[in-house]
């Protein structure tokens, strides 16, 4: 079975920051430090990743810090200003694995809510056969069932399937599967990556 390649989107296809949209909010870099360190953190995010509904997290967060009600509410209605434009090379990439006739695929960290309003607008995710979305399957990587649904979905598994995320726990779970997996840090080493594979 010819081989299928599975893209992560956050930081691999797309940059992606929460300061990028907190920074226009909060000009004292001290305070901007502790707000992304305590109030809108990572951690937070990944709730809505593994399915929470923002209805659910946003006031319950304002509870805890009503004097950044502003800001948790701009969390839930500019997210799309946390996503500052596409990884250099990575598209050019997947424009040419798409040419070349290999199915593509992206598993993603990404919540439902969030993805409804920044997929209509990126045009690159026509190339992909299936996005399996984690918000959407309300499972997040590294655990084993998502990788299971991209098997199932795809009609790849193990070796058939090559797997870029930039996430060294979401590699080493593709991995014990039997995927072949690259821990991305730029396009240069995912096209050498690719290359090696043959699928380049």
């Amino acid at each position: 079975m010819s081989q299928a390649v599975v893209f992560d989107i956050g930081r691999v296809l797309f940059h992606w920051q929460l300061s990028a949209l907190f920074e226009k909010l909060i000009e004292d870099r001290e305070e901007l430090d502790w707000f992304l360190a305590n109030v809108v953190t990572e951690e937070w995010h990944f709730e809505h990743d593994r399915g929470r509904a923002l209805a659910d997290m946003v006031p319950e967060r304002i509870a805890l810090f009503p004097q950044y009600e502003v800001h948790i509410r701009a969390y839930a209605a500019r997210f799309n200003e946390t996503v500052t434009g596409p990884v250099e090379g990575s598209h050019e990439l997947v424009e040419r694995l798409a040419q070349a006739g290999v199915p593509l695929y992206c598993l993603t960290n990404f919540g439902d809510e969030f993805w409804a309003g920044f997929r209509p607008n990126q045009p690159i995710f026509d190339h992909f056969e299936d996005i399996i979305v984690s918000g959407v399957e309300k499972i997040a990587k590294p655990e084993p069932r998502i990788y299971e649904i991209v098997e199932q979905r795809s009609g790849h598994k193990g070796a058939a399937l090559f797997f870029t995320d930039d996430n060294l726990a979401n590699i080493e779970a593709a991995r014990a599967r039997g995927w072949t997996a690259h821990l991305f840090t730029d396009a240069a080493g995912l096209e050498a990556a690719l290359v090696e594979a043959g699928l380049l």
